[in-house]
């Protein structure tokens, strides 16, 4: 048995002077006082955080134009950061489909998949690693690639993306310009094709192709999320497509609509963190204010959910507890994981020192265990 001793444990509905017990990688007590054992100096003891929404490992595969990385070695790089940032469980974004011709195709998200199922049996990894589809429902082909992962039961969440100009994240059609005409190095000439055909893709396929990739998400027993909702148009057809998750809305309506319907929540750790969305979208932390903010993720920057969650514990009405609930408790309970997410006798070892240094404006990760066991 392994006692964390001496450390600020924080439970679903306080934090406590305490101890943790840990035995056959699952909690097997938690205390207040003192106890023989690691002495955590005072630190913080968390859960291991879930994370639900991530595009990290195609950065490391595809980390310059025209380059691209081992996938083995950009997964074990990625999985490093993941680890160092307190994430003990990831579902992993593989784009299944593309709204701008990128440099990864769903070919390419099923050699990664096939990595991250060989790295965990062979016992690379430091997290837990499960797969997300990112399915861009205006795609013509994105059936397609949804299908090369029929024979994959890792697969337990799709998100249903629609990136088409003037709707959903990219309402304003300025901010829809700046974005890809940038990224993809196009001519304004360019630039009007490009948009015209998107608009085009979308009116022929996206509808038909949200109602087919959920119906066989629910046949399959896959969690289905909506993204970057906007009005109570896209909630109501998230409602009738059978979605449990809300991830990125983009206005106050979608929130509350989805609210409503009893969706969990789902906003950027980098939107908190930066006190803004980039593009120009509802900030999560008016969402916080309002609460009618469930879950952090981390999107683009890994460390986000654990800076993003020390945040919003210091935001009226919320506390520390509260705001560790939605890297962990939060993501946990919405894709039915009962195992995780909490420090409660019973429950998996997933644990995380944290330090506070200096204006205890920055955390710092000083140790994390999966399942009892140190990975970092």
């Amino acid at each position: 048995m392994t006692v964390f001793a001496n450390a600020k444990v924080v439970l679903p509905g306080e934090v406590i002077e305490g101890h943790v017990a840990v035995e056959n990688g699952v909690i097997a007590a938690v205390a207040e006082g003192a106890a023989a054992g690691d002495d955590l100096g005072g630190d913080y003891l968390i859960p291991g955080l879930v994370e639900l929404h991530t595009d990290h490992f195609e950065g490391h595969v595809a980390p310059r134009p025209k380059v691209r990385w081992d996938v083995m070695a950009a997964l074990q790089a990625h999985d490093a950061q993941i680890a160092a940032s307190g994430i003990t469980t990831v579902f992993d974004c593989l784009r299944i489909g593309s709204s701008e011709g990128g440099p990864l195709s769903s070919e390419d998200s099923r050699d990664m998949g096939e990595a991250i199922l060989t790295a965990q049996r062979q016992g690379r990894l430091r997290a837990e690693h499960k797969l997300h589809l990112r399915c861009e429902v205006s795609d013509a082909q994105v059936m397609d690639g949804f299908r090369l992962f029929d024979d994959v039961p890792e697969v337990t969440l799709i998100s249903l993306m629609d990136h088409t100009p003037g709707q959903r994240q990219f309402r304003s059609i300025d901010a829809y310009r700046i974005y890809y005409q940038d990224k993809l190095g196009m001519t304004d000439a360019q630039f009007d094709v490009y948009f015209h055909d998107r608009k085009a893709r979308a009116g022929l396929w996206s509808d038909a192709n949200r109602i087919a990739l959920a119906a066989e998400a629910r046949e399959r027993g896959i969690t289905v999320a909506s993204h970057d909702d906007a009005t109570a148009e896209h909630v109501a057809e998230a409602v009738r497509d059978g979605v449990a998750l809300a991830e990125f809305p983009t206005t106050i309506e979608a929130a509350e609509a989805s609210k409503a319907e009893g969706m969990s929540i789902l906003m950027g750790g980098p939107n908190l963190v930066r006190g803004r969305s980039h593009s120009g979208n509802i900030s999560a932390s008016e969402l916080a204010d309002i609460d009618h903010l469930d879950i952090l993720s981390s999107d683009y920057v890994p460390f986000s959910m654990l800076q993003g969650a020390f945040m919003l514990a210091t935001r009226d009405g919320w506390n520390l507890p509260r705001a560790i609930g939605t890297v962990t408790s939060g993501p946990a309970a919405a894709l039915k994981l009962d195992d995780r997410g909490q420090i409660a006798e019973g429950r998996r070892a997933d644990l995380v020192r944290v330090h506070m240094a200096g204006d205890g404006r920055v955390p710092v990760v000083r140790a994390v265990y999966r399942e009892g066991v140190r990975v970092l």
